[in-house]
C-alpha cells in the first residue's frame, strides 16, 4: 500500500506541474497580446500625428484589408486621408465607420468634416443635424458655425463660434475663421478684433496677421500692427496693405507701400515688383 501511495505522490505532483506550466504559457502568451496590443496603439498614435501622411494612409490600408472589422483601423484610414489632403476619399472610409456597429457621435462629426472638405456642405449639415445635441465638442461646434456662416445665418454662426472657442484650448484656429466671417460681412471692428485675439494665442499665424492688415486696410487704416513678424511677414503684409489701397483708389498711398515692400523684403519681391511696375504703366499711360 505504501509503494502505491509512494507511486501516486510523484504522479500527482507532475500533473501539478503539468497544470503550472500551461498555466504559465497561457499567461505568458496573454502578456504577449497585452503587449502587442499596447505597441500597435503606439504605432497607431505616431501614424496618425508625426508620421508621413501618405505612408500613414498606406499603414492604414494595410491594417484595414487584414482586419476589416477592427474600427480603430478605419477610424485611423479615414484620419490619415484627411491629413493627407484626401479628404474625398475618406469620405467613403467615414461613411463605413459610422455604418459599424461599435461607431460613436464623434464618429458623424469626423464624416461631416470630411464632407466640408470635399466642399458638401448640404450633406454635412444633415449629418450634423442628425448627432443629438448632447454631444458637445469643439468639433461639432466649429463644423455648425462653419455651416451656419455658408448660410449666412450670421446669429447662429455667432453663437456656434463662441461655443467652440469656450470649448478649446487652443482657439487661435476658430478665432481666425470668426474673424474672417467678420470681414466678409463688412465689421471690420468685430473682424480686427478677432484676428488680434487669434494672435494672442498663436502669434505665429500668418493668415491672421494677413487678414489683420486686410480689416485695417479696408478701414483705410495703412499703418502696420505691432505684432510679431519676421522681415519677410513684414513685406508680405506691406504688399497686402499696398493691394488693399489701390483697390480702395488710394494709389499714390499704394505705391508707396508698393516701395517699402520692396525695399523690406531680404530677397527680390518679384510680386511687389510686378504690381509696382503695372501701376506705373497705368498713371503714364
Amino acid at each position: 500500500m505504501r509503494q502505491i501511495i509512494r507511486i501516486i505522490v510523484p504522479f500527482a505532483g507532475l500533473v501539478a506541474l503539468a497544470a503550472c506550466e500551461q498555466t504559465g504559457d497561457a499567461q505568458v502568451q496573454r502578456a504577449m497580446q497585452d503587449v502587442n496590443v499596447i505597441d500597435e496603439s503606439n504605432l497607431n498614435d505616431v501614424m496618425l500625428t508625426v508620421a508621413d501622411p501618405d505612408e500613414a494612409v498606406i499603414y492604414f490600408q494595410r491594417a484595414s484589408q487584414a482586419d476589416p472589422n477592427r474600427i480603430d483601423h478605419l477610424r485611423g484610414l479615414g484620419l490619415s486621408l484627411v491629413r493627407a489632403d484626401r479628404a474625398q476619399e475618406s469620405v467613403s472610409v467615414w461613411r463605413s465607420v459610422v455604418a459599424h456597429p461599435d461607431a460613436t457621435n464623434e464618429d458623424s462629426v469626423e464624416l461631416a468634416d470630411a464632407l466640408v472638405r470635399s466642399n458638401d456642405w448640404d450633406e454635412a449639415e444633415l449629418v450634423l443635424d442628425d448627432i443629438p445635441p448632447t454631444h458637445e465638442t469643439f468639433k461639432r461646434y466649429r463644423l455648425e458655425a462653419m455651416i451656419a456662416d455658408s448660410n449666412e445665418e450670421w446669429d447662429r454662426a455667432d453663437s456656434f463660434y463662441e461655443t467652440a472657442v469656450g470649448l478649446t484650448t487652443t482657439p487661435a484656429g476658430v478665432l481666425n475663421n470668426w474673424g474672417f466671417s467678420k470681414l466678409t460681412r463688412g465689421d471690420f471692428d468685430d473682424a480686427e478684433r478677432l484676428f488680434g485675439d487669434a494672435l494672442r494665442h498663436d502669434p505665429r499665424m500668418f493668415t491672421a496677421k494677413n487678414n489683420l492688415v486686410l480689416a485695417r486696410g479696408a478701414q483705410r487704416n495703412y499703418d502696420l500692427p505691432v505684432i510679431q513678424m519676421t522681415q519677410i511677414e513684414r513685406a508680405q503684409l506691406l504688399y497686402t496693405l499696398a493691394l488693399t489701397a489701390i483697390k480702395q483708389n488710394d494709389v499714390i498711398i499704394g505705391q508707396g507701400l508698393l516701395r517699402e515692400a520692396i525695399d523690406t523684403h531680404p530677397q527680390h519681391f518679384e510680386e511687389a515688383v510686378r504690381a509696382l511696375r503695372a501701376l506705373e504703366d497705368n498713371v503714364t499711360n
